[in-house]
């Protein structure tokens, strides 16, 4: 008993990161092969489709022979899978953009938005869920418990779309505080941040509120108070990071779930990222941007992960025991 509770040793250690390195390599491949196989799993030509029934045959056949689709299925594999390692994502059949160039433009406006309403989100939700695991300890203050429970299951359930629609409604066009849509300043971050963050703010502060409870319930803290500890010191120094590293993984994770869910966000907004260009390629046919569009969305999600997951393993050491 005494062994599993030391921190994992180098081997250990690293046989724990070449295992994830390892997941992530086979789950990109993977991302890889259903990116290439999305443009082949729609129905009838695709290229006929982005062009129109009216376009010319010989445009349709060039456009085909210029997307490498006349060519058998695992040389057109093999040569999407080289193009993208080498950042080659193809060409946008509307505007003759490379995709490569349209993501490296909207992507920072992306993961701008989605890191700042994970910061916002942790900044409230953190305090909130300590001031709730105190609030009812020991049973105690059931209206509090009733009232958080009540609003937070609630704020989680509701979609960020329909908080999007109802914010630009109310302080938008009803009380003109905030720019509608678009990105016209730090004003205009205000609205779709929030939008984004007011689920995951309330899931962190559930997570965070049962964190802290374990954590008062501990013979550290009984001891702590048998002392006379002051409540901010023993709050503050002891259990706010002992119950920061779930909450953290968590939050790293509902990070993912941000810069997916801004897809909807960013077009309520007309945010230039690249949610919006995904809907926008989606109905208009635009394949290539929509592969190369979810290919990094993917990836993000991947690499997210596996940081959550080292990290997790250097918080919290013995994680890396139960794998091995």
């Amino acid at each position: 008993m005494a062994e599993s509770s030391r921190p994992p040793g180098g081997r250990t250690r690293g046989a724990f990161v070449l295992r994830h390195l390892v997941r992530f390599v086979i789950s990109l491949a993977a991302l890889l092969v259903a990116s290439f196989a999305m443009i082949h799993l729609i129905p009838g030509d695709p290229v006929r489709a982005s062009l129109g029934p009216a376009a010319p045959v010989e445009l349709v056949a060039a456009r085909r022979e210029a997307l490498g689709l006349d060519q058998p299925i695992l040389s057109q594999l093999l040569s999407y899978v080289r193009n993208v390692l080498s950042g080659d994502f193809g060409t946008s059949f509307l505007s003759g953009e490379r995709v490569g160039d349209v993501i490296a433009t909207r992507l920072p406006n992306t993961l701008g938005l989605a890191l700042l309403a994970t910061v916002v989100a942790l900044l409230v939700a953190v305090p909130l869920g300590m001031w709730a695991g105190v609030r009812t300890e020991n049973g105690r203050g059931r209206g509090t418990e009733a009232a958080f429970t009540s609003a937070t299951g609630t704020a989680v359930a509701v979609p960020e779309f329909l908080y999007s629609i109802a914010l630009v409604a109310v302080f938008a066009i009803g009380l003109g505080w905030f720019p509608p849509a678009g990105r016209s300043g730090p004003v205009s971050y205000v609205l779709p941040i929030l939008a984004l963050a007011i689920a995951p703010t309330a899931m962190i502060a559930r997570i965070a509120r049962v964190e802290t409870l374990r954590e008062l319930s501990t013979d550290y803290v009984r001891l702590a108070r048998a002392k006379r500890l002051p409540a901010a010191r023993l709050y503050v120094r002891h259990v706010l990071p002992n119950m920061l590293t779930a909450t953290l993984t968590v939050g790293g994770l509902l990070l993912t779930g941000l810069i997916a869910g801004s897809v909807l966000v960013e077009y309520v907004f007309a945010w230039p990222g690249l949610g919006q260009r995904i809907v926008e390629s989606i109905t208009q046919k635009d394949y290539p941007v929509a592969q190369g569009v979810i290919l990094v969305y993917g990836t993000i999600v991947l690499v997210v992960n596996l940081l959550v997951d080292l990290l997790l393993g250097v918080l919290d050491p013995t994680s890396a025991l139960k794998e091995t």
